[in-house]
């Protein structure tokens, strides 16, 4: 068995990107083993198990996931995970993953993605929502994608909002109040919020939003009446609905699991679309299992390793 370390280390983002529209293409098609991932509460955050089998590339395996706000005070990272990847004829385990950057590439390549497909311009001024590293991923991955003539950005903390420039200085950056960054033509959302900061009023026609943030009962970021007049797409209907933007509203009954316009899969293989240029869209990003199990795969062929003796 092998110790993969440094994982992210020279992995191409673009390369990355085509990884995770593959993965989702067969997702859309049925072709995938994936059941809803499972939280386990902790006093202070959750972990999860995600497991999948992903036919076309030959792989599959378990990631487990941590999700911890209090982290960064102790000098930890919000997110860190690992990835189990087992023999598909034996399940001999064949390696061990360092995926915490790698979950990172991953969610930032699924909006990217989301971008690709549903963005009504190529050319872009892209909004950007929190500054953290999921923030980071989702412009990195963009970038690829789409041309973005300008960021705005928004943070609680002005600071961080610097920084965050700084890590972009090839993109004219402006910080900007929240409702001004809304005035764009991507709104990227990265945020823990258990209460919506994007409001209705400040969408116009055309926007998308890819909503990244929500990623466990009880969160969202955006008004539900948002949701109500765009065309939401998910990465995974039974995911979203417990977990994603949409968990909340649904919970409520002011939005129903009826009323999505289908999952990303689906737009990736042409079978969903945009309905206009003047329609709101919106990715509900969860982060599926075999979009880790698609980044593994590259990992595996760059990535740093040590080998373990099993059994």
């Amino acid at each position: 068995m092998e110790y993969f370390t440094d994982t992210d280390m020279g992995l191409d983002i673009s390369l990355v990107n085509r990884a995770v529209e593959s993965a989702f293409a067969d997702h859309g098609r049925g072709q995938v083993q994936m059941p809803p991932k499972v939280y386990i509460t902790l006093p202070d955050g959750d972990f999860r198990t995600m497991p999948a089998y992903l036919p076309s590339l030959g792989i599959a395996g378990v990631k487990i996931v941590n999700v911890h706000p209090g982290n960064p005070a102790q000098g930890l990272p919000t997110v860190m995970a690992l990835t189990v990847i087992l023999d598909i004829g034996t399940g001999q385990p064949v390696a061990v993953i360092n995926a915490t950057r790698l979950t990172d590439m991953r969610t930032g390549a699924a909006g990217a993605v989301a971008c690709k497909y549903l963005s009504p311009k190529k050319e872009i001024v892209l909004g950007v929502i929190g500054t953290g590293r999921q923030a980071e991923a989702q412009v990195a991955a963009i970038s690829r994608e789409l041309k973005i003539r300008q960021i705005k950005i928004w943070s609680r903390n002005p600071s961080h909002v610097r920084k965050f420039a700084d890590r972009f200085m090839e993109f004219p950056c402006v910080a900007a109040p929240v409702e001004k960054v809304c005035d764009c033509d991507i709104l990227v959302t990265t945020t823990p919020s258990r209460t919506p900061i994007i409001k209705d009023e400040w969408i116009h026609e055309g926007t998308h939003i890819n909503a990244i943030g929500a990623d466990a009962p009880g969160k969202e970021e955006l008004d539900p009446a948002i949701l109500r007049r765009a065309q939401v797409f998910v990465d995974d209907p039974a995911q979203a609905v417990h977990s994603g933007e949409i968990n909340v509203p649904i919970s409520q009954g002011i939005y129903r699991e009826a009323d999505l316009a289908g999952t990303i899969g689906e737009v990736v293989i042409g079978k969903k679309r945009r309905r206009d240029a003047e329609a709101i869209t919106v990715f509900d990003s969860t982060g599926l299992a075999i979009q880790d199990l698609a980044i593994a795969k590259i990992a595996m062929q760059h990535g740093r390793k040590i080998e373990l003796p099993f059994p």
